[in-house]
């Protein structure tokens, strides 16, 4: 799992009653579809591990995984056009 302030500076240890200022809510709501991709994830390897795999089981699993590997690239892709924009 990744970690939303992995790329950022720690503010968070000297100010921990703080609110979020906009730029860390701006991260937060760009980083969503991968959080929520990771959470249906995360669902499905939890209801597989209750009983034996069944296809549809497996079709979740996959599902999900292929949901997760696409956000993280439409991320990936955005933050490197955000960057070229920017550096450009």
């Amino acid at each position: 799992m990744r970690y939303i302030a992995a790329g950022h500076e720690a503010v968070a240890a000297s100010a921990p009653d703080r609110e979020p200022t906009t730029e860390e809510l701006a991260v937060i709501e760009r980083e969503m579809p991968v959080i929520r991709a990771e959470i249906e994830l995360l669902d499905a390897q939890i209801a597989a591990m209750h009983h034996p795999l069944s296809p549809l089981d497996t079709r979740r699993l996959r599902r999900a995984e292929r949901r997760l590997l696409a956000e993280l690239s439409r991320l990936a892709i955005e933050e490197r056009m955000t960057g070229a924009a920017v550096a450009g």
